[in-house]
């Protein structure tokens, strides 16, 4: 049997296994997947159907399977075995208590078809892998926010949803259509339609103080979270320049990414490090004080003379 036979064979199955996890699949999806042509997969589909597998397919909608029609589960290599592990050690992070738990029980299933030395292999890591995120995801009084979150998006009804900003003292309330969640800079963020604002927002999972169902349906076709976010208005940037000392450069190295870290050159014992960023005032300066006693601010001024404003603040507090 031929290396190419074997790449074809291994499709089909892996066409045949998305078919069984989806409702309805289009063309351009798999072939966009698997990396080949329209024309290959359309030949593929065809070897399915010959072989006894009943496959719907509508002119431009997709391919789907007759309902009804299940084939035992495919059993799963060692190393996807071994994937779920991570998996499980992030989703139990990374979701809410309530998302959670689902996630548990899901893997209990997963697990339950595994053969006896993929159990081993997974047995053998779960005790040796850990996560532990630098930040509270959610509100530990709103356990099932993620859950309810996923249900108003895939039902098309609004939340109605208590919130704390950042920079306001008075929580709000608000009635909302999520569009979508995303995960950026070690938070969950929701993309929603707010009724009040009568514009698309951002709301941070952790900041959110209640969050709860309701019967009113979307008023708006939102279309994808990646057009919104693609459509994301200018931001205005500032250059900032700050010089930082060489023997602690490596520890602020994952994050400076985060604060609009274009470039670095060296200045003897010190980084000059270059950067564009769009909040100084909150976002760049706190993030400074964390390492200031071990740097320099070169440009610009305004972010000298806000750093000098929070630490005359902090210094009062300690009189």
């Amino acid at each position: 049997m031929s290396l190419d036979t074997v790449k074809r064979f291994d499709r089909i199955v892996a066409i045949l296994v998305q078919l069984q996890s989806k409702r309805i699949v289009k063309a351009q999806e798999l072939a966009d997947r698997f990396e080949v042509s329209l024309r290959t997969i359309y030949r593929d589909v065809r070897t399915l159907e010959a072989s006894g597998v009943p496959i719907i397919s509508e002119a431009g909608v997709g391919y789907s399977i007759m309902e009804g029609y299940r084939l035992p589960p495919v059993m799963f290599t060692r190393e996807e075995a071994g994937s779920f592990v991570a998996a499980e050690k992030f989703m139990q992070k990374f979701l809410d208590k309530s998302l959670g738990s689902y996630h548990e029980s899901a893997m209990y299933k997963v697990k339950s078809v595994l053969r006896g030395r993929e159990k081993d292999w997974v047995s053998a890591l779960e005790s040796q892998i850990m996560v532990d995120p630098t930040q509270e995801l959610f509100n530990k009084n709103v356990p099932h926010a993620l859950e309810i979150l996923f249900e108003s998006i895939a039902e098309k009804k609004q939340v109605f949803l208590k919130y704390q900003a950042l920079n306001n003292d008075t929580p709000s309330e608000r009635h909302l259509e999520p569009v979508g969640l995303f995960h950026e800079n070690g938070f969950w963020y929701l993309l929603g339609y707010c009724h009040i604002r009568h514009a698309y927002r951002q709301f941070r999972t952790d900041r959110m103080l209640r969050i709860s169902r309701t019967q009113l349906p979307f008023t708006l076709e939102h279309g994808t979270i990646d057009e919104h976010r693609q459509k994301k208005e200018p931001v205005t940037k500032t250059k900032v320049k700050i010089l930082v000392d060489k023997s602690i450069a490596r520890y602020i190295h994952s994050s400076k990414n985060h604060y609009g870290f274009v470039s670095e050159t060296t200045k003897g014992a010190y980084l000059e490090m270059t950067f564009m960023t769009s909040n100084i005032e909150e976002g760049f300066s706190r993030w400074y004080l964390m390492f200031c006693d071990y740097a320099q601010i070169i440009e610009p001024e305004r972010l000298k003379l806000r750093v000098k404003e929070i630490l005359k603040k902090a210094e009062s507090k300690l009189s």
